[in-house]
């Protein structure tokens, strides 16, 4: 008898995006570290890869994450 039960996490009725499978998946099909989401809908879902370009872009351009510090250290 297994000590702990394998579990998925997720819901009927939210989305992921499968990054093994490129594909939407409702609920939790595949392996947590394999997926974005969950998302609200299918078509948020299918945007999961553009979604996380645009977050990463406004990260690597928000002064707050940039401290005066590091921005002397490449002016060198």
């Amino acid at each position: 008898m297994a000590l702990f039960k394998k579990r998925t996490v997720g819901k009927p009725g939210e989305w992921y995006y499968c990054l093994e499978h490129k594909k939407v998946e409702e609920g939790p099909e595949c392996p947590a570290k394999d997926r974005f989401g969950p998302y609200a809908s299918p078509a948020e879902a299918q945007r999961a890869l553009d979604i996380a370009a645009e977050r990463n872009l406004q990260w690597e351009n928000d002064p707050r994450w940039h401290d005066a510090t590091a921005r002397s250290e490449d002016d060198d």
